[in-house]
């Protein structure tokens, strides 16, 4: 039989282990990625160059045809384009992109998700950060075939993955990614023969949970909140957005935080036995690395010594 031929979709670091794992296990197996499908270069920092996506990189390291479509849905050359890599299967992981129905239907085998979630909880653009933020203790990742809805189609195989204690969004992808391809390439092998039956979402545990791309402003703190959610959010948005707030009316970022007992007004900084703390909603926020506005990221000791007024002080007014 020729080798089945795979086209991946995928965009950021989170995709890179699947893109490697298909490329590396190729032969010993019956297929070949013939093209990866990226979003199209983003201007990125001070200078606002173009910088290509972490996919991209990886399959220029590997010599691969790429196609950076900025919509199959608006560019016409888009579809016939991936049309002519003829692929019998689309791997995808992290694409960022909607995928049509007349993407889906090219390959013979239809189209296969790495998804970050046990599916069918955290359906939708952010399932890591999500899960961070309502506080599990267990994620996973899903291998699941793709259809037009929003990460509904039915799922081939699922991993579970525990939520450690000081867990953020970057250390949880990092891992949740390994496993993702690792489970990948369990699955597919077995799939493409048919030992394997896929499970509609409901017919699985848990109950459907959506969550959507993050927004900058969701990493404004709000002191009013418990101190346990705003910990919550530290790790959640790191990297991105972070979770940040004011103080003397600059931007203030809250990188590493715990929760500890005690009261004070929401927002306002005191001095604890272990350190300086701040007031919230149910019990104090101890800060333990923060960035003031300007600066680089430091630990609590390292700015009070510049910043000695910071005990207090009002953060958020």
């Amino acid at each position: 039989m020729n080798p089945i031929r795979i086209v991946f979709m995928g965009t950021p670091d989170f995709a890179v282990p699947s893109l490697v794992a298909l490329y590396d296990h190729a032969p010993d197996h019956n297929w070949e990625v013939v093209a990866v499908v990226t979003q199209p270069d983003r201007p990125a920092g001070r200078g606002k160059k173009l910088v290509a996506s972490p996919v991209k990189e990886q399959a220029e390291h590997y010599g691969l045809p790429i196609l950076q479509p900025a919509s199959f849905r608006k560019d016409p050359k888009a579809l016939p384009t991936l049309e002519a890599f003829a692929p019998d299967l689309l791997v995808v992981a992290a694409y960022g992109l909607i995928l049509p129905r007349a993407v889906l239907r090219l390959p013979a085998y239809d189209a296969i998700n790495v998804h970050a979630s046990l599916l069918p909880a955290y359906r939708g653009a952010s399932p890591i950060t999500a899960a961070i933020l309502d506080g599990l203790d267990e994620t996973g990742v899903s291998i699941m075939l793709m259809d037009v809805g929003m990460d509904t189609g039915p799922v081939l195989a699922q991993a579970v993955q525990p939520i450690r204690e000081g867990d953020t969004t970057a250390s949880l992808s990092e891992r949740l990614a390994s496993q993702g391809a690792e489970l990948l390439v369990e699955t597919l092998p077995r799939w493409l023969v048919g030992e394997i039956t896929p499970t509609p979402q409901d017919q699985l545990p848990g109950e459907v949970s959506l969550c959507s791309l993050i927004k900058k402003e969701e990493g404004q703190i709000d002191w009013s909140k418990p101190a346990a959610l705003i910990e919550r959010m530290t790790r959640a948005y790191t990297p991105w957005p972070s979770a940040y707030t004011t103080w003397h009316g600059e931007p203030f970022k809250i990188w590493h935080a715990s929760v500890v007992e005690g009261e004070a007004a929401p927002g306002q900084v005191i001095a604890t036995a272990q350190g300086p703390a701040v007031g919230t909603g149910e019990g104090l926020l101890l800060l333990k690395s923060v960035q003031p506005a300007g600066k680089r990221i430091m630990d609590i000791r390292s700015f009070l010594n510049g910043a000695p007024s910071f005990i207090g002080s009002q953060l958020g007014a």
